[in-house]
C-alpha cells in the first residue's frame, strides 16, 4: 500500500510541475501576442518591472486580479518609481484578466 501511495504522490507532483510549466508557456504566448514583452519579462528587468516582482507585490492583496487587469488596460504610473505604463486598450477585458491571473501565479 505504501508503494501505491508513494507512486500516486510522485505522479501528482509531476502533474503539478507540468501544469505550472504549461501556464508559463501560455503566459509567454499571451505576453507576446499583446506586445507586453516590449517592456516586461518574467525574471529580468527591461523597461517595466519584472513580472515576478509584480506577482510578489500583489501576492496577498485582495482583488489583485481585477486591479492588475484594470492597470493593463488603463495604464498607470508611480507604483514602480518613475516607470510609466501606457494604456493598452487593444487588450480585451478577458485577456487582461487572464494575463493578471497568470502573472499573479508566478509567486
Amino acid at each position: 500500500m505504501r508503494r501505491v501511495t508513494a507512486l500516486f504522490l510522485f505522479t501528482g507532483l509531476l502533474c503539478v510541475g507540468k501544469a505550472s510549466y504549461a501556464d508559463t508557456e501560455k503566459l509567454q504566448t499571451m505576453l507576446q501576442r499583446n506586445n507586453c514583452t516590449a517592456c516586461h519579462m518574467i525574471d529580468k528587468r527591461k523597461y517595466g518591472p519584472k513580472l515576478n516582482e509584480i506577482a510578489a507585490k500583489y501576492a496577498n492583496e485582495e482583488g489583485a486580479v481585477d486591479k492588475l487587469a484594470k492597470k493593463i488596460k488603463a495604464g498607470g504610473s508611480g507604483v514602480w518609481g518613475e516607470d510609466i505604463m501606457p494604456p493598452q486598450p487593444q487588450v480585451s477585458d478577458a485577456d487582461a484578466r487572464t494575463l493578471a491571473e497568470y502573472i499573479l501565479a508566478l509567486k
